[in-house]
């Protein structure tokens, strides 16, 4: 089994890497760090390099998050995945056997995250696995 986490940078992510390695610390599992390369929406023949784009980011990314969950002694793999953040943290819980899938939020409302579609949203309707939540921590 192994703990599934969506990581980006933002302060949410940020706050979900901690939890997440507390996590899989605790339960004795792999971290598996994802980030989804695929760009929102339909972009044509300009996809591929928004997609490459994203990667670059991506790849910056989760490397600094895998220092961090390696130097907190926990086993932990990268998943840059081509696919929306939500579909790439899909698969790689189906894939993974996650007993968790852990993400952060930025403190949208409920029903901005319904209506705009929010990955935490998402996977709260769509996983079979369970999802933790983390709060993005409220600005000094």
């Amino acid at each position: 089994m192994s703990v599934v986490l969506g990581y980006d940078e933002s302060p949410g992510a940020r706050a979900a890497l901690a939890a997440a390695i507390r996590v899989a610390r605790q339960a004795g599992e792999r971290l598996v760090i994802v980030y989804g390369t695929a760009p929102p929406g339909s972009l044509g023949e300009e996809q591929r390099s928004h997609e490459a784009a994203l990667a670059q980011l991506g790849r910056a990314a989760v490397s600094r998050a895998l220092e961090e969950a390696r130097a907190a002694g926990v086993d932990a793999v990268v998943e840059l995945v081509s696919a929306r953040p939500v579909d790439a943290l899909l698969q790689q819980a189906e894939e993974r056997d996650a007993s968790v899938i852990v993400v952060g939020t930025w403190g949208e409302s409920p029903m901005r995250g319904a209506i705009l579609g929010s990955t935490p949203h998402k996977l709260l309707h769509l996983s079979r696995r369970p999802v933790l939540c983390v709060p993005a921590p409220e600005p000094e």
